[in-house]
């Protein structure tokens, strides 16, 4: 298994995707969520959204429906 980066969002919208993806059995993670949370400015450092490479076309799909 090696992950890549489907995008970055914003911390709530990174939350909402990985739900979103965990529903269609595509399994995600949250990297660099709480960057900075201790100074407050963790809401202005993207979260990446990791997937499986063999996710990342269904993942993406998932991605541009939302849009």
């Amino acid at each position: 298994m090696a992950l890549v980066e489907l995008g970055r969002f914003n911390r709530n919208e990174a939350h909402i995707l990985i739900g979103r993806l965990d529903s269609e059995n595509i399994a995600a993670l949250a990297f660099d969520g709480e960057s900075s949370i201790g100074d407050g400015s963790y809401l202005f450092i993207p979260v990446r959204v990791m997937v499986d490479e063999d996710d990342l076309h269904a993942a993406r799909a998932i991605v541009g429906d939302a849009a």
